[in-house]
């Protein structure tokens, strides 16, 4: 049984409504609630785990076309004859989900097996099952049936939609009050800028989930740069000044390649991260053909001790000095906390506190989806 955490009373609540009192049998007996209950870990206040809902909302659009297909426990329809949902109608109500407009094919079609298998090794089935030939899919019914009590079985779909629109409505109540709190902080007048700058140094702790971090690092690093510039040309009579720019390139998960943010005209590179995993630091650097990166760290380590720390990992790894040190002199920088929040005082001390909370307003709202009228609603 997985450990509980804050989400958990809300999923143990969602079962006892729908199974009374053999709901924690059923729980502990369902290896795909047990999942639900790993997966929604991120709920909780203060979690470092990321929002994603790639693999919540795979599992979700197919039980809910098992639903609709008139399967389930009061049903006598054999669902092992069912022709299949198609895949075009399965990802495009993946997209109708909240927060889920960019979502791509991967979890449907192997990462949400991939991952479960990962939790689940002596388990023989994986939730998804699907026909390569006819893009057609099916929820594993396996899962969805639970026997708890030597033959009498219980039937889990409606509960596993229940339990993803809760933890979805949790994520949403939370995302919409932070980009309240932000909107509101970005108007407050400069005699009131501690409110401001306490919730922005709240955000670059350890702690803050992932996208805000990297968000909130985007804000403050753009601030920083934006009153540095270079001189440069093609000749020397035609040298010129250039301010630096950040731009961030993408969603926080996405996989691009080891680049967070860019800057330019220098064409500096930027990878958040919340590891120290050297191997995957050298994967970043590889990725871009061993192109110098700075990597932004959600730790509030020194950098000096961050930079040991790798390469000392990185020789038991790896074994030879060469390679280490090709490596190693592939990390321009390391930015951790600390250095974050030295810059944020830096930008504050220029007036650029409101600069940087209109940036994580803008961000927030690209990140987490935030349609039209989402954002009216949320506007004061």
């Amino acid at each position: 049984m997985a450990t509980d955490h804050a989400f958990t009373d809300t999923i143990r609540q969602i079962l006892r409504e729908q199974f009374g009192d053999i709901s924690d049998t059923v729980l502990e007996r369902s290896p795909l609630l047990q999942y639900l209950n790993m997966k929604t870990r991120s709920a909780g206040r203060g979690s470092k785990s990321r929002g994603s809902f790639a693999n919540h909302y795979a599992l979700y659009v197919l039980v809910e076309d098992y639903i609709k297909e008139g399967f389930g426990e009061t049903s006598s329809a054999n669902y092992a004859d069912y022709v299949g949902a198609k895949f075009t109608d399965l990802f495009r109500r993946q997209r109708e989900l909240p927060f889920g407009a960019k979502l791509q094919n991967h979890a449907l079609n192997h990462r949400l097996n991939e991952e479960f298998r990962k939790y689940f090794p002596t388990v023989d089935v994986v939730p998804i099952l699907r026909e390569t030939n006819t893009s057609r899919y099916w929820v594993n019914e396996n899962l969805l049936i639970v026997d708890v009590d030597g033959g009498n079985t219980v039937n889990i779909a409606r509960a596993v939609i229940a339990i993803v629109d809760a933890y979805v409505d949790a994520k949403r109540s939370a995302f919409e009050k932070f980009i309240k709190t932000c909107q509101e902080l970005s108007r407050l007048r400069a005699e009131d800028a501690e409110t401001a700058n306490g919730f922005v140094t709240a955000q670059l702790n350890p702690s803050v989930d992932a996208r805000v971090f990297e968000i909130v690092s985007y804000a403050v690093l753009k601030a920083h740069y934006s009153d540095c510039s270079i001189f440069w040309g093609w000749h020397p009579d035609e040298v010129h000044e250039d301010v630096l720019v950040l731009y961030k390139t993408g969603r926080t998960n996405a996989n691009d390649g080891g680049i967070d943010f860019v800057m330019r005209p220098l064409g500096r590179f930027f990878q958040v991260t919340e590891t120290v995993d050297v191997k995957k630091y050298f994967l970043d650097i590889e990725k871009i053909q061993r192109f110098p990166l700075t990597f932004v760290i959600k730790s509030e380590d020194s950098s000096e001790n961050i930079r040991k720390r790798l390469v000392t990992h990185a020789k038991v790894v790896y074994g030879v000095n060469a390679i280490v040190e090709r490596y190693m002199s592939c990390i321009e920088e390391i930015i951790n906390i600390p250095e974050l929040l030295v810059r944020f005082e830096q930008a504050k001390g220029k007036g650029r506190l409101k600069e940087i909370m209109d940036e994580i307003v803008v961000q927030s709202m690209v990140e987490f989806n935030f349609e039209e009228d989402l954002l009216n609603a949320v506007k004061i």
